[in-house]
């Protein structure tokens, strides 16, 4: 609108100026020297006031383009004073202003924010002028691997340490390529890659780095720690219940020693809770044998079990302890004559552990009972339940819980749950979970 408002007062003008001309011309014509004199000076007017409309526009854009040429974006244009075209003009500059201005504020919001980020993380990165040398940008972490301080060009590298500046800066490593470097007087093994890219007429190197002894260091101290918390996890599970029974035992015996005419101590109850400990103690030797290479386990030590004297095993070991925490618990098998061919220590700790999650479920409710029961499904599939009437599963967690390491308690190694999968895998079995939240779970083991 104002352009077209322009143009018809630039119109106007010329109009006029037109008109003064031919006005003038006839005077002379006339021989009317006064009015000839009088429109004159009113033409010099109307030349002067049309090459100050022209030019006080153009001025103003001449200052607006030469601030872009110095790209002098806060430059403020006054709106408020002025004819009316030109401050309508200042506010299109200052709103040009005001937008390229924001634009470089999130750009720099941007770069800045990928800075810190790139800054933060522990791979060393270096961004190069090819030709110069110069150094676009480059992490603290691309120092600290190579043991060298800040530097502006890259030729600094070259007069300080010549084989390194070779391997790093002149070596093209176009995939990731794993080689070993010399640093004062020991060697690294790093990861490098790097890439090629232009910007206009100049040639730029990408260089990205990696300790790999750091890493390895990192996750061995990691993977160490994680198996001392499953192994000691493992083990507990283990211990808990043979030192359960094994001071019940001696509790008897205490009896029968200070007051044989009182006690009733059977010899063969003695015998088969020691049978017990054994046989139990044994098993866990072999799992802990087992599980630091059980990635690797190709053949079980399989053997024709009845289902009868797994639960007879399991009852009498995890019976006492359990019952002293006011839990009920109950053994069903649906056929006396249910057997399996399994690792019987492996299965024991399986059922071991969902037992001891049953119970760690139900400490907090009243009347808590377990039941484990077996039976035959219509496919001929033996099966072995686990049921608690306890806490339930969260079901947001449910399908992560036998993922290794994930766990939701605060003392939780993560791995029983995940052993026991692994396990019955092993057998070339599955284990089932179903569970409602504040009425309990039932873990099914199919074999």
């Amino acid at each position: 609108m104002n352009y077209r408002s322009y143009i018809i007062w630039l119109f106007f003008r010329i109009l006029l100026l037109v008109s003064t001309i031919l006005a003038l011309s006839y005077m002379i014509y006339k021989d009317e020297t006064a009015y000839a004199v009088i429109i004159s000076i009113g033409l010099l007017y109307l030349l002067i006031n049309t090459y100050s409309f022209v030019k006080r526009r153009f001025v103003a854009m001449d200052d607006f383009f030469e601030a872009v040429k110095y790209r002098d974006f806060s430059r403020w244009f006054p709106e408020d004073r002025g004819p009316k075209d030109i401050r309508f003009l200042y506010t299109g500059f200052n709103e040009i202003n005001r937008t390229i201005k924001e634009i470089n504020s999130k750009n720099q919001a941007q770069y800045v924010y990928l800075q810190k980020i790139l800054e933060m993380v522990d791979i060393g990165i270096i961004a190069y002028n090819l030709e110069s040398g110069d150094v676009l940008w480059s992490n603290d972490s691309f120092g600290e691997t190579l043991d060298v301080p800040s530097f502006k060009n890259i030729r600094f590298i070259e007069n300080r340490k010549p084989e390194l500046f070779n391997t790093i800066f002149e070596t093209y490593h176009r995939e990731p390529n794993s080689i070993s470097i010399a640093l004062q007087n020991e060697k690294i093994k790093i990861l490098i890659s790097d890439t090629v890219f232009q910007v206009d007429e100049d040639a730029f190197k990408l260089i990205v780095i990696q300790n790999i002894d750091d890493t390895l260091n990192k996750n061995e101290s990691e993977s160490w720690k994680k198996l001392l918390s499953v192994m000691t996890h493992e083990i507990m599970n283990s211990i808990t219940p043979i030192s359960s029974l094994a001071d019940t035992l001696q509790r008897n015996l205490q009896v029968a020693i200070e007051k044989p005419e009182e006690s009733h101590l059977e010899l063969e109850d003695l015998n088969s809770g020691i049978k017990t400990i054994k046989n139990r103690s044994e098993g866990l030797l072999k799992f802990a044998k087992t599980y630091r290479s059980l990635s690797k386990v190709t053949n079980l030590n399989l053997q024709r079990v009845k289902v009868s004297e797994l639960f007879n095993n399991i009852q009498l070991l995890m019976e006492p302890s359990i019952i002293a925490k006011n839990i009920d618990i109950e053994f069903n098998i649906s056929g006396p004559k249910l057997e399996l061919d399994i690792d019987t220590h492996l299965i024991e700790q399986v059922l071991i552990n969902l037992i001891l999650n049953a119970v760690d479920a139900c400490k907090s409710k009243d009347n808590a009972e377990i039941k484990v029961l077996a039976s035959q499904n219509p496919n001929r599939d033996i099966v072995i339940k686990v049921f608690d009437n306890g806490s339930g599963i969260p079901q947001d967690i449910l399908e992560n819980i036998f993922v290794p390491f994930f766990t939701s308690k605060a003392t939780g190694s993560g791995i029983g749950l995940s052993l026991c999968k692994q396990i019955m895998l092993l057998h070339k079995g599955r284990i089932i979970v179903k569970s409602i939240e504040g009425e309990g779970s039932v873990f099914s083991l199919v074999f």
